[in-house]
């Protein structure tokens, strides 16, 4: 698989992560981690679904070919027929289901739903990929014309995460939003999906996965220090539930895992 990368237009940025094009040569499985970001995928091979279903631990989904994903706390499995095309994902900040559809974005955690068959028709009928960027990305600009509420509140306790890369408590963000923690949960899963406690384990697996993959640190044990793990073994267990695999295992695995704005997977 070859991959991509391209930045959203600049109305969207406070929304969108990115586009995410990818090239498929062949059938294969891809394991993915979980990031915890919604977003939408478009995929197809002649008009019908490149994807012959999604596995997680709980259930097999078969997707259409457009379709719209909220935020995602489990390990999958996507297996693609086999074939030669390309399909497109939309990374979405964690809140944009909030703010770009007016979502209660708990309604779509670990789920999907289909989108417009006109946007499906128009992405199929597009004659490059640039042009289906162009034409996801109005469709997005038409949703935030719409001016959904914000929760700013969320959004900023959403930097304070990223930015400590996941190693902050709970207590210390009520500290700093002056909020109860009562009110900041309930706000929190109605705009991003999950409990910000869950969001946090997450966002701090994911950061472990990078410095693994990064080199950064010349011991496991330093990466679990620096990210604030309880001790190894919580490290050890939420890196082996959300990857599949342990520490030790990921660092040694090279060559066919992938780490980006989508996350960790392998295949």
């Amino acid at each position: 698989m070859k991959f991509v990368v391209i930045p959203p237009p600049e109305p969207l940025m406070r929304d969108v992560e990115c586009f995410r094009v990818t090239e498929h040569e062949e059938g294969l499985a891809v394991k993915v981690a979980p990031r915890a970001l919604p977003g939408i995928a478009f995929q197809h091979h002649n008009g019908h679904s490149a994807l012959e279903n999604i596995i997680t631990p709980s259930h097999v989904t078969h997707t259409p070919t457009l379709f719209l994903y909220g935020t995602v706390m489990t390990p999958s499995v996507m297996n693609y027929k086999a074939g030669s095309y390309t399909s497109i994902q939309v990374v979405f900040k964690p809140h944009a289901l909030k703010s770009l559809f007016g979502m209660n974005a708990s309604a779509l955690a670990n789920g999907s739903v289909e989108l417009s068959q006109d946007l499906n028709m128009q992405l199929i009928e597009a004659k490059s990929v640039s042009e289906q960027i162009e034409r996801l990305s109005r469709f997005l600009l038409a949703h935030l014309k719409k001016e959904h509420t914000r929760d700013v509140l969320v959004e900023a306790s959403l930097n304070l995460i990223h930015n400590s890369g996941g190693a902050v408590t709970v207590k210390a963000l009520l500290e700093q939003l002056n909020i109860s923690e009562r009110q900041f949960e309930r706000r929190f899963t109605q705009t991003v999906g999950v409990s910000p406690q869950a969001y946090i384990r997450v966002r701090r697996f994911n950061e472990a996965i990078r410095l693994i993959k990064t080199r950064q640190h010349d011991k496991l044990t330093d990466i679990a220090h620096t990210l604030c793990y309880y001790d190894q073994s919580h490290f050890i267990r939420d890196v082996k539930t959300f990857s599949g695999m342990t520490p030790k295992a990921l660092l040694q695995k090279e060559g066919d895992s992938y780490h980006d704005q989508l996350g960790y997977s392998y295949v």
